[in-house]
């Protein structure tokens, strides 16, 4: 039964029949009538055919059902629908409602195949849009590839510049410093010829006044030398003249020295007045750059003023005792041993080595506690006018009497015929603060005061500890490791400030 179902709705006879019904519809009006009744003989035919497939169903289905399988369908079904000739009577279904029902399972069929082409043809469409959607998604699978490959291509690229221009920026900052450095270094060598050129001009006018003073001594000398001997005359009287009697030994001759004494004082102590007026305030505007502190800037120049002092009297007293002692096995004359080392010294002042002082006073400024400095920077800068300071206090140790500073400390109880109050001190106040520029003395006599600040409470201000900077401890190693000389300890009792 089940094979002769499936080949019945294999065969789509009910489909055939309704083409078939239908296209005599369209024609039934154009075909003749011997026309018209074959193709309604032929549905017959078709129609007779599929009831007998339907009935060998309907039999095979009642056998497989057993004796009495199916009997009270038949009997109910069945048998009336064959007894009113194919047409049921009495029922709720008429000719009309079963041809009702027969064209709408036939509408419904139509839909129902209708909606499944159309199904069918949205599926194959949708697969081939599935399918130019899958190659243009490998597509751009593809240029994606392709573009990340080219990003890391371009990225290796970026990378290597990248490393090539922070080597050339290392460079160029490296070059860049080494070319500051050697600006700086040829300023400071620019600064050295300008002072050279200062100091040789000033050295030159001082040669040409010593050769006109010598000329003008000479002269004395001479005409002093013609009234000292007069003519001896013969004496009548048998009483010895005066004339014929010995006379005293001659004094000794002045020394260089004792000729330019005066001349070297008055000019020294107009240079010691200079470096106050104008190179110190030079120097004040030049630390200004780096140091913001007003008192900082001028504590390290008086220092640097104080230290320079003391070095030029250690090395005067050195190069006096070296004088000395090659002076002394080859002295003879009318002078005395010590002036013919003071005239040594005073006619080889240019034998001073005044670099070896500046870095002395230098490395006595970096080990100071009261003053500091910005680790970036060192106190070379202040080699100048350490130089210039360190010349006048050599020379001025060569004076008869002498010329020096006084002792100065913080906090000591101000003396006014030393020094003079600045603008900014306290008037009312009795104690030092600060010192800014010391006192010039002359055998206890002060020739030129000082400059001082005084503020209450200076005894309990606060020392500023200096920073250590690695560039100055560096350098003061290694110049204290290529110096075999020993260095001056700080020994605040014996610190000439």
């Amino acid at each position: 039964m089940s094979e002769t179902i499936r080949r019945l709705a294999d065969s789509s006879s009910y489909m055939v029949l309704q083409d078939k019904i239908a296209a005599l519809k369209d024609g039934y009006t154009l075909n003749t009538c011997d026309t018209n009744l074959g193709h309604i003989c032929e549905l017959i035919e078709l129609t007779s055919k599929i009831q007998n497939q339907l009935f060998t169903a309907m039999s095979l289905t009642a056998s497989e059902g057993g004796t009495y399988g199916g009997v009270d369908t038949l009997k109910s079904r069945l048998l009336p629908w064959l007894g009113t000739s194919f047409m049921t009577s009495g029922g709720a279904v008429t000719s009309d409602t079963s041809l009702t029902l027969l064209k709408e399972s036939v509408e419904k069929d139509r839909k129902i195949s209708q909606l499944k082409s159309k199904h069918d043809n949205d599926v194959t469409q949708l697969e081939a849009e599935l399918n130019e959607t899958k190659e243009e998604l490998d597509l751009t699978r593809d240029e994606l590839n392709n573009s990340q490959a080219d990003l890391e291509k371009t990225k290796v690229e970026s990378g290597g510049t990248m490393l090539a221009s922070e080597e050339e920026i290392i460079l160029l900052r490296a070059d860049l410093r080494l070319a500051k450095e050697a600006a700086a270094r040829y300023k400071r060598q620019l600064d050295l010829v300008g002072d050279f050129e200062h100091e040789v001009e000033h050295l030159k006018g001082e040669i040409r006044l010593l050769r006109s003073e010598r000329d003008i001594l000479e002269s004395r000398l001479r005409a002093r030398g013609r009234s000292c001997s007069p003519p001896r005359r013969r004496c009548i009287s048998p009483v010895v003249c005066d004339y014929e009697r010995p006379l005293p030994p001659p004094s000794s001759p002045p020394t260089h020295a004792e000729l330019t004494n005066s001349i070297r004082h008055s000019r020294l102590v107009a240079r010691f007045n200079d470096l106050y007026a104008v190179d110190r305030l030079d120097m004040q505007d030049r630390l200004r750059r780096f140091v913001d502190d007003d008192e900082m800037v001028k504590r390290i120049i008086f220092i640097a003023v104080c230290e320079a002092f003391h070095v030029a009297k250690m090395a005067y007293r050195s190069f006096r005792l070296r004088a000395r002692k090659l002076l002394s096995p080859i002295h003879s004359g009318p002078t005395t041993l010590e002036e013919a080392v003071t005239d040594y010294i005073v006619r080889n002042l240019d034998l001073y080595d005044v670099e070896r002082s500046v870095e002395d006073v230098i490395r006595a400024m970096n080990v100071n506690p009261k003053i500091s400095f910005p680790p970036e920077c060192e106190f070379v800068l202040l080699s100048p006018f350490i130089r210039e300071v360190c010349l006048v206090a050599y020379r001025m140790q060569a004076l008869e009497p002498p010329l020096d500073i006084p002792l100065a400390t913080d906090g000591e109880l101000m003396n006014e015929s030393r020094y003079r109050r600045s603008y900014d001190s306290e008037f009312t106040a009795p104690l030092v603060a600060y010192h800014i520029w010391p006192a010039l003395v002359e055998d206890g006599t002060v020739l030129i005061k000082g400059e001082c600040t005084t503020r209450r409470g200076a005894l309990s201000s606060p020392r500023r500890s200096r920073s250590p900077s690695p560039l100055r401890s560096s350098s003061r190693l290694s110049r204290s490791s290529l110096s075999p000389r020993r260095s001056r300890s700080p020994s605040p009792r014996s610190r000439r400030y």
